[in-house]
């Protein structure tokens, strides 16, 4: 979505070369519209054992088994938005074990960083957005095929989750609990 007047003075935008790049510029006081990219948080929640996923309710993926997650608000940090997402939409308090990776594509406005938590109190329930929770065990992932509506951020996500959850995919254990809500 290109926006078509500046933000500042209402006057209509042009597209000049800016730092390099072709990019909004307001002929009548210089405002530069810079197209950045929103920080989104994945929790990959560890409890009692079992790998914390939630069906989630809204797109990207609706109807998907992901980890719990969400956009980073403005006033709070990526580990704080961890936190307050996994008790969103799973009822688990989490304390924040490590980073697991950032990702990013240049198609797609956003940049996930994924986290490794464990849940430190509460009790596992849908909430918020999520449809659904499941606790899985390892090796007992959910299969879940390639999303076919053709959103390059659809196929990125999915991307994402398969490598995030990837360690999740051996050790046979005994399988999953669900709980809809």
């Amino acid at each position: 979505m290109t926006p078509l007047y500046c933000p500042q003075c209402r006057s209509g935008l042009v597209r000049v070369p800016v730092q390099g790049r072709e990019r909004e510029q307001c002929p009548a006081c210089g405002h530069t519209v810079f197209h950045n990219p929103a920080p989104v948080v994945l929790a990959l929640v560890e409890h009692e054992g079992h790998l914390v996923l939630i069906r989630r309710g809204l797109d990207p993926l609706a109807g998907y088994w992901a980890p719990p997650g969400g956009y980073v608000e403005t006033g709070e940090s990526v580990e704080d938005a961890v936190i307050r997402e996994a008790r969103e939409e799973t009822g688990l308090d989490v304390a924040v074990d490590g980073l697991v990776g950032v990702y990013s594509r240049a198609d797609v406005r956003v940049v996930l960083a994924a986290y490794r938590a464990h849940s430190t109190g509460g009790v596992p329930l849908a909430g918020d957005d999520a449809a659904g929770i499941c606790l899985v065990a390892p090796g007992q992932l959910p299969v879940q095929p390639p999303p076919r509506t053709g959103m390059p951020i659809d196929e990125w996500f999915w991307g994402v989750i398969e490598e995030v959850t990837a360690p999740w995919r051996w050790e046979r254990q005994p399988r999953a609990r669900v709980a809809q809500r």
